[in-house]
C-alpha cells in the first residue's frame, strides 16, 4: 500500500508575508506523523534576495523535554525554504522545499514523507558526540 502524502496548499507570491509563511511550515508540519511528546518551535532566519528568485528561510528546532529533563539533552533542526519565482507570474504558488540539520538532502514536502526517525537519529548522534567528548 502506497502511503499518501499530506500536504499544504501553498499561498501564492503575490500573498506571502513571513508570517504566512511560517504558519504554512506550521501546518506542514501538523500533518507529520510525529508523535506527540516531540516539541518544536518554528521561526524565521533570513531573506535572501537572488537573481531569479527570493527565498526565505525558516527553522524547526525539536526536543522531547520530560519531566526529569525539561531541557532536552539534545535538539533536531529541519531547515526550510520557501522560494518565489521571479519569472513565474505572482499568482503562482511558492516552492517550498526542506532539509535536516545533518543532511545536504534537500526534500520536497510533496515528494517525501517526513519520519520521526531522522530527528531521533541526530539527536542520538549528537548525544553519542557529547559523551565521546
Amino acid at each position: 500500500a502506497k502511503h499518501v502524502i499530506k500536504t499544504v496548499q501553498w499561498t501564492t507570491g503575490n500573498n506571502f508575508t513571513v508570517e504566512t509563511g511560517r504558519q504554512q511550515i506550521e501546518e506542514l508540519i501538523s500533518t507529520w506523523d510525529i508523535h506527540k511528546s516531540w516539541l518544536h518551535h518554528s521561526e524565521f532566519l533570513e531573506e535572501e534576495e537572488l537573481k531569479d528568485s527570493k527565498r526565505y528561510h525558516y527553522r524547526a528546532c525539536w526536543g522531547i523535554p520530560t519531566r526529569r529533563k525539561p531541557i532536552p539533552r539534545a535538539t533536531a533542526s529541519v531547515y526550510f525554504v520557501i522560494v518565489i519565482s521571479k519569472l513565474k507570474p505572482d499568482t503562482s504558488p511558492v516552492e517550498v522545499f526542506f532539509r535536516l540539520e545533518s543532511s545536504r538532502l534537500i526534500r520536497r514536502p510533496e515528494e517525501c514523507q517526513f519520519r520521526e526517525k531522522w530527528l531521533q537519529d541526530i539527536i542520538e548522534n549528537k548525544i553519542i558526540l557529547t559523551e565521546r567528548l
